[in-house]
């Protein structure tokens, strides 16, 4: 059994944080493990409330993990402020991760802030040089960068920025791209630019995907995938996610994915 740590937040709504990691972990078939930044308050409107945890718990909390379970991939969510960035990547250092997927998360679907302004510099500083895959969207890509991201030229241009900051591999996510009929992602890993592409999904219960498809990447690198077989078979099992999704009736905005698939259509069956 493989297994897998997320360093992340909780959402109390289950549609996205370390719920969805852990869902996503169960669903591609690893062991999952988790490490808590924050709590909140959230459902499928927004986020009511947040309450971070102190750093140094977030590290005893890895070390607890780390020192008995152990992991073979570790992904990162909503890390909240700087303190709690530098303690992970510490961590990182110390235990010698090398398989580590860091989707730099900055604010909910809802628009609801998820990282402090300020922490933004040290996630740059610190973090994204030990990122083996960094999966930031293009709203995401476009703080980090600094360019403005309209056309798939752009996605690539974001994604080799960001890989000259030190990731050993880029997936810039193209599903809030307007310009673009498919959902496209560029995965730029320091010799070629990949698009990976999907149909587009008309759902509204897209709660988590960002979450989601980070925790099935790290699955599929902790059993043992190329980074590009990871992100095709992670891109298409989020795909059938949001599709046995669409008739999802979970509260009244942003709805959770169906993480279990082929379940739901094993029971409609």
């Amino acid at each position: 059994m493989k297994k897998v740590l997320t360093i992340a937040g909780s959402d109390s709504g289950g549609g996205a944080g370390i719920q969805a990691d852990l869902k996503a972990f169960a669903a591609r078939g690893v062991y999952g493990m988790s490490a808590l930044t924050a709590i909140t308050a959230q459902n499928t409107l927004g986020v009511q409330g947040v309450h971070e945890l102190p750093s140094e718990f977030v590290g005893q909390q890895i070390d607890s993990v780390m020192t008995d379970i152990g992991a073979d991939a570790w992904k990162t969510g909503m890390l909240s402020n700087a303190r709690i960035i530098r303690v992970l990547a510490d961590r990182v250092r110390r235990y010698g991760v090398e398989l580590l997927v860091v989707d730099p998360v900055m604010v909910a679907k809802s628009g609801d802030p998820l990282l402090q302004r300020q922490a933004r510099e040290t996630l740059i500083e610190e973090l994204v040089a030990l990122a083996y895959v960094i999966t930031p969207n293009h709203h995401e890509a476009q703080v980090l960068t600094g360019l403005e991201i309209r056309t798939l030229a752009d996605m690539h241009a974001a994604a080799k920025a960001i890989h000259d900051m030190g990731a050993r591999n880029v997936v810039i996510k193209g599903g809030h791209l307007p310009a673009t009929a498919r959902a496209i992602d560029v995965l730029y890993d320091g010799e070629e630019l990949i698009e990976f592409d999907a149909p587009r999904v008309d759902t509204r219960n897209t709660h988590g995907t960002g979450c989601t498809y980070a925790s099935a990447i790290a699955a599929e690198l902790a059993k043992g995938r190329s980074v590009r077989e990871a992100i095709r078979i992670a891109k298409d099992y989020l795909t059938a996610a949001l599709q046995a999704a669409v008739d999802l009736d979970i509260g009244q905005g942003h709805g959770p994915l169906q993480h279990f698939p082929d379940w739901q259509n094993h029971r409609l069956r």
